[in-house]
């Protein structure tokens, strides 16, 4: 039996939208989350190709940010430009990376997603302040 997955019905939207909404308020890097049915291929490639389609790669400080989920493999990537990801460290990234995925273990990845948008907007911002 295949089972399968609800892309609609894996995380709340609306909760989804407006932490990204409140962290964007914040800093001036854009973060975006994408959520993707099966494919067939790299997971991270896929995420490169999505991070440059949603115009991430353009912004002038380099510091989009990318949370790329496929639920039917039970995989994510954080993709973060070249300055978001030099202004953070990779022990940032990890840190995200790793709340994200205790949620998504548990059950919750709206939740999930929820606190990783909202760790990643606030290191964003104290590198990346919105700019009014």
């Amino acid at each position: 039996m295949v089972r399968r997955i609800d892309l609609h019905r894996f995380v709340d939207k609306a909760r989804v939208r407006e932490a990204i909404a409140a962290a964007e308020l914040e800093t001036g890097a854009p973060i975006h989350v994408s959520i993707a049915p099966y494919f067939w291929g790299s997971v991270w490639r896929t995420a490169e190709r999505a991070f440059r389609k949603h115009g991430l790669a353009k912004t002038s400080k380099r510091n989009g940010v990318l949370f790329f989920v496929v639920p039917s493999r039970r995989e994510f990537v954080i993709i973060g430009d070249v300055g978001a990801h030099e202004a953070l460290g990779q022990p940032t990234w990890d840190s995200v990376a790793v709340l994200v995925q205790e949620q998504f273990s548990g059950g919750d990845p709206t939740a999930g997603l929820v606190m990783g948008i909202e760790k990643i907007g606030r290191a964003l911002a104290a590198r990346f302040p919105h700019e009014y």
